[in-house]
């Protein structure tokens, strides 16, 4: 198939899009910046993205550019939202309303051209962090403005696609961790496991679902197929991995790293203070038995190799 994603230069769409290449599909990438003007992690994202993909610089969503790519790309038959704004993302200040205008921008319109070329379904990626998914503590409330400027697109974009007829698949994100990913939980761990130091868990009483990225992958892969049998209306998926208090996954990412790697991975779990996110939130559908070739002993040890170099 022929599919435009967008959010590609981000970790998980890194992965999305390597996985659903692999799986025959032409993807085209539109960017809201440029390769050459990122730094870090996600410069070597879109690095590795040259070869599986064609990126398109400065072509945010429901821009004029954007519509300028749908109208010469010829048929297109999957569109895959991916991209989010998501910056200071944790903040009280985070301005959701501009969130939400900025990933739904020309939603109408844009679903118009795109079923002019023939587009047969698309996908909108939520987060378990938005209000009502997964599954923990009553109510399932938003973590923070940004998770509601989530579930916010997800309902603008379930009322257009319905009225333009198009299938809607919405997949759900845990915490996705591996390689390529941002400075987040387990890069911390592993950044001060590789310098000798132990690594403090100040939130261990978490209850959370953290899942290997190639294995999400492979989900998500999978799930563009079923959205496109879909036919009509909406359907969901809710990806989980290891479920459990985050400071036993501190403890199980040590394990797996200390036998790979010879490292001595200490963990201090400290006195939770901060009870500001739910206590309880996870996902709800365990893929591995979706895809029984995927080898875990092989996700770990990509996952260490890659904090080698």
């Amino acid at each position: 198939m022929k599919i435009l994603f967008t959010g590609a230069s981000s970790f998980t769409g890194y992965w999305f899009v390597k996985t659903l290449a692999a799986a025959g599909h032409e993807i085209v990438c539109p960017l809201r910046g440029s390769p050459e003007t990122y730094e870090g992690v996600r410069q070597r994202r879109t690095g590795e993205l040259q070869s599986l993909c064609r990126l398109v610089s400065h072509t945010p969503f429901g821009s004029e550019a954007f519509f300028d790519l749908i109208r010469t790309g010829g048929q297109w038959d999957f569109l895959c939202h991916h991209a989010t704004e998501s910056a200071n993302y944790k903040s009280p200040d985070f301005d959701l309303l501009s969130a939400l205008h900025s990933n739904t921008l020309n939603l109408r319109s844009v679903l118009a051209a795109f079923k002019s070329t023939g587009l047969k379904a698309a996908i909108l990626t939520g987060s378990v962090f938005e209000n009502d998914e997964g599954k923990g503590d009553h109510p399932l409330r938003a973590f923070s403005g940004y998770g509601l400027s989530k579930g916010l697109t997800w309902q603008t974009f379930r009322f257009y696609c319905g009225e333009a007829q198009i299938p809607l698949g919405k997949f759900v994100i845990p915490n996705p961790f591996g390689p390529f990913e941002e400075p987040r939980f387990t890069a911390y761990l592993m950044k001060n496991w590789r310098e000798g130091k132990t690594a403090c868990v100040k939130t261990p009483d978490y209850l959370r679902d953290n899942i290997h990225v190639d294995l999400m992958a492979m989900a998500y892969a999978n799930f563009v197929n079923r959205v496109l049998a879909q036919k009509s209306g909406t359907i969901k998926i809710n990806p989980s991995g290891y479920v459990e208090k985050q400071g036993e996954f501190a403890q199980r990412v040590a394990r797996e790293v200390r036998q790979r790697l010879g490292w001595e991975c200490r963990v201090e779990l400290s006195k939770q203070e901060d009870f500001s996110e739910p206590l309880h939130r996870i996902n709800t559908d365990l893929v591995t038995a979706l895809h029984p070739h995927w080898n875990e002993a092989q996700a770990w040890d990509r996952f260490a190799g890659f904090y080698t170099h």
